[in-house]
């Protein structure tokens, strides 16, 4: 394989092969900490801008597989591991890690110290990087420091649907109509929401409250997605209009916009949330359980509308993982309930979702 080069905005040169397509990638540089689930990960539209350091040291064992997928392309714009494995071992594999990346024309590295990079993220915080195969390292690291802040691009548009469409996978027998919207959302929330007995319309992220309202909907949730929630605001002053509307469940990106909505601000984590390991507690029931979670941002409850509370936290670093409401059917989560990757302790968001659809429908709430 041909040197690549991985240059970060720092000035730090790594040295490794090319793996995927010859050419060049920039974009943030983040890292996961999962041991599986790379190809979950590299369809999951929250990576969109970004360089993904995966720092399990082997990826591409078990091979890739179509079914697995979260959305309909690969979404971080390069991919950067200790050692791409050179063939599959697992009978559903249609393919290698590099044959996909290629034919998905990814670029990517490998050979690389993943545990420096990591290290020195964690250090310095996240940062502007490229991976090139045609450059010298004071070229790339010229063209890196140029490059436009992450924090500007509203990449929630670089990922949403530009259409309304239902998804497919709800049957016939649904019993609740969910309206979705669309930041960046995840197959594996539509699935889970299908299994529970619900009719799912997608909406493109910048639709108005009443086009979601006008499908009639027992309620609706607010999709992961990338980027920073400020430039986010017209999102953000449409949930307000939909709070205490329908039942609403925010869910990463959408917790912060439904966060934002209720008066409480966002801010960027030094080096984020990524990884299937993140402790959080419930602050009502006292329970832990162990989360999946890819962001970059989080909440500051400081004006937060005094009636919602923070209904979990992060017990790593004591940030807010949710916040729900005292008067209205509203839950938001920081993490991924649905997993794909990651442990599934957090499904049951989704019970008490549609258990509140129920409830609203009868006429309990």
């Amino acid at each position: 394989m041909p040197e690549a080069l991985l240059v970060l905005a720092d000035g730090s040169v790594f040295t490794g092969r090319s793996c995927g397509m010859e050419g060049r990638a920039d974009g943030e540089v983040v890292f996961n900490t999962s041991m599986t689930g790379y190809q979950e990960m590299l369809t999951d539209p929250s990576y969109a801008g970004q360089l993904l350091t995966l720092t399990y040291p082997m990826i591409g064992n078990y091979g890739v597989d179509a079914a697995v997928e979260e959305s309909a392309c690969i979404q971080p714009a390069g991919l950067i591991v200790r050692e791409a494995a050179s063939f599959a071992s697992h009978p559903r594999s249609q393919g290698t890690l590099h044959s996909y990346l290629q034919a998905r024309g990814v670029v990517g590295i490998e050979g690389v110290d993943t545990r420096a990079v990591t290290r020195r993220i964690r250090r310095h915080g996240v940062m502007p990087g490229t991976i090139t195969t045609s450059e010298s390292a004071s070229e790339a690291l010229s063209r890196v420091r140029a490059l436009p802040g992450y924090d500007d691009v509203n990449w929630v548009s670089t990922v949403t649907t530009d259409v309304v469409y239902d998804w497919d996978s709800s049957g016939p027998d649904a019993r609740f109509r969910v309206a979705l919207l669309d930041g960046g959302v995840k197959r594996n929330i539509m699935r889970s929401l299908a299994a529970r007995g619900c009719a799912i319309r997608v909406f493109p992220a910048e639709s108005r409250a009443h086009d979601l309202l006008a499908f009639s909907p027992d309620g609706i949730v607010l999709s992961p997605g990338p980027g920073d929630p400020r430039l986010l605001e017209t999102m953000v002053a449409e949930t307000r209009l939909l709070i205490g509307r329908v039942p609403l469940l925010g869910i990463c990106l959408g917790h912060q916009m439904a966060a934002r909505a209720l008066g409480a601000g966002t801010f960027k984590l030094p080096f984020g949330h990524r990884g299937g390991n993140h402790p959080v507690k419930d602050t009502v029931t006292g329970q832990v359980t162990i989360t999946a979670q890819n962001h970059g941002y989080a909440v500051d409850p400081a004006g937060l509308d005094p009636g919602a509370y923070v209904s979990h936290i992060n017990l790593n670093d004591q940030t807010v993982e949710g916040i729900a409401m005292r008067g209205e059917p509203l839950l938001t989560i920081q993490y991924h309930s649905e997993a794909c990757p990651g442990p599934l302790d957090n499904t049951v968001i989704f019970d008490r979702f549609v258990g509140l659809l129920a409830e609203v429908r009868g006429g309990v709430l």
